[in-house]
């Protein structure tokens, strides 16, 4: 049972919106992702997702508010709930996800990933 060092796993990647897988448990995945700009509109019709912000912060859309996220705030959003998340500078985030869950959800495009890379 190797630990995970954050810093490290994110120094291996650069692009943006890209999750990548760095562990498993009880059927969830744990992703680190890059955010910068802003991703696309959706919803995930069966899995609640968990975004926890490690640096920078994104501003999570929904379609009456929104909610900023500081470093060191998490936020879940319920299955069926459209979002889309904006960073005006680069954020990192950990995502808890059911192994399911596709990052776009419902919406399929230039952004979605089928396979996602475990470093």
């Amino acid at each position: 049972m190797p630990k995970v060092n954050l810093r490290e796993k994110l120094a291996l990647f650069s692009e943006y919106w890209q999750p990548k897988i760095v562990g498993e448990l009880n059927g969830q995945l744990v992703k680190l992702v890059k955010f910068n700009g802003p991703f696309v509109w959706h919803h995930h019709d069966n899995e609640d997702e968990l975004f926890f912000v490690i640096t920078g912060r994104f501003r999570m859309e929904f379609r009456d508010h929104f909610v900023w996220m500081e470093q060191g705030d998490f936020l879940i959003v319920p299955r069926g709930v459209e979002h889309r998340p904006v960073a005006e500078e680069e954020a990192h985030v950990m995502l808890f996800e059911p192994t399911s869950t596709l990052n776009t959800g419902n919406v399929r495009n230039e952004r979605t990933v089928e396979v996602l890379e475990r470093v």
